[in-house]
């Protein structure tokens, strides 16, 4: 299958496009806010506040968001929530521009781009399948594995440089203009009409779905619960990373550096992982996530900013080792669950990943008191998930995996933003 027939496909080149400026303005969010919060106020509390509030919402509505993908054209929901997420940075942006910044603001205006978020990520499937063919499939989604993987690199620079040059609020001004023109681009794709079950399968319904196709497979659902480990690590070095590194190793600059040094991680991971022989890719994964301990690590005792840069990429890309093990599993999946059940099957498998990421950034304020050090357990927790440990199938103590996260108690269920490039 030639590149150019790939790209002669109606629609295909303005979703390509807007994807990929969507995928831009998410890569731009997460440094232009954090930077924003430590410069206002430097309080490690006020920035898991506002980080967290981000993460909330897209658990409790990424269920609602697959299950909606489901039942409502998949173009309108994106379009719908690139233009609600344009709308909060830009209110974000004219606040900041003000010299009145409050954390509450800040804090309810990322919970409405987490919301948006979380109705958003699940269309990327659907549209997928309703503009490029099966056959075409697989050219499609390495350019948006492409697209991602350059705003990925791009956005923390380009954040931080409009943020040192210009300030915080330019930087949100800016993606609020990402997101608008993503909105518009998306609008003039002509998308098929898909099929749908003649009969109407309630929304309650829907949402218990996705969890069953998720619960009968317990390999599956074992290695989601890796993933959470791996998240709380995230939020733990998301939430006093900055700090440190703004109030510690030399300024806004410096953690700008050290981000997108783990961006470039993820991008070579991504890049190294599907071409190595591996014959159980899920244990070599979850071996290859236990490098996530090096960032934390890194920043847990006095280092040099290259050592902080180089832990943080060798932890990053350790996690695409992982990634690219569970995409592996989602091939195998490919046609189990159905076309028909893949929105709605995805909240849950995000919900899991992604749950225990709030509870990494609410250890912000503990982290301010405890220190420095605070970040070293976390460390060695990441470290101790490798394939011998709980929670990996494969593993010694594997059956235990469930217990760390419990049992579902609620619909399905967000990174700020899964920008993996989909799977169909």
């Amino acid at each position: 299958m030639s590149r150019a027939t790939v790209f002669a496909l109606p629609g295909y080149r303005r979703l390509l496009a807007g994807r990929t400026l969507s995928f831009l303005g998410t890569a731009l969010i997460p440094t232009a806010l954090t930077l924003a919060v430590v410069k206002a106020t430097g309080d490690a509390g006020d920035l898991g506040i506002v980080l967290a509030a981000e993460f909330v919402p897209q658990l409790l509505l990424l269920p609602l968001g697959g299950a909606l993908a489901d039942r409502v054209p998949a173009q309108r929901v994106a379009v719908a929530a690139d233009l609600v997420r344009g709308a909060a940075q830009l209110v974000i942006g004219i606040e900041l521009l003000s010299g009145a910044v409050r954390i509450t603001d800040l804090a309810v205006l990322s919970g409405i781009t987490g919301a948006a978020v979380s109705f958003g990520v699940p269309t990327m499937s659907p549209l997928l399948t309703a503009v490029v063919p099966p056959e075409r499939r697989l050219p499609a989604n390495s350019h948006f594995g492409v697209a991602r993987g350059l705003a990925l690199v791009a956005g923390p620079g380009v954040a931080g440089i409009v943020v040192v040059t210009a300030g915080a609020a330019w930087a949100f001004l800016l993606t609020a203009v990402l997101f608008a023109v993503a909105a518009g681009t998306l609008a003039g794709v002509r998308v098929g009409r898909r099929e749908r079950p003649r009969t109407a399968v309630p929304f309650v319904r829907d949402l218990a779905e996705g969890w069953q196709e998720v619960r009968r497979r317990p390999w599956f659902w074992m290695s989601l619960c890796g993933h959470g480990v791996t998240n709380f690590a995230a939020g733990v070095l998301t939430a006093l990373g900055p700090l440190i590194a703004v109030h510690g190793l030399g300024g806004e600059g410096v953690w700008v550096v050290i981000y997108q040094a783990g961006m470039a991680g993820m991008v070579l991971g991504a890049f190294v992982a599907p071409r190595l022989p591996v014959r159980r890719p899920l244990v070599a994964g979850s071996a290859c996530a236990a490098l996530y301990a090096l960032p934390l690590v890194t920043f847990a005792v006095p280092v040099a900013l290259g050592r902080c840069g180089g832990g943080y990429m060798g932890g990053r890309g350790g996690l695409q080792r992982r990634h690219a093990g569970g995409r592996r599993a989602q091939r195998a999946l490919a046609d189990d669950p159905p076309t028909a059940l893949r929105s709605r099957s995805a909240g849950p498998r995000r919900f899991v990943r992604r749950a225990a990421v709030p509870v990494g950034a609410a250890a912000r304020p503990r982290g301010r008191r405890a220190g420095r050090g605070a970040h070293g357990g976390g460390g060695a927790a990441r470290g101790r998930r490798g394939p011998g440990g709980g929670g990996q199938p494969g593993g010694r103590r594997a059956a235990r995996c469930p217990r760390v996260l419990g049992p579902p108690s609620f619909g399905y269920g967000g990174a700020i933003s899964d920008m993996r490039s989909p799977t169909v």
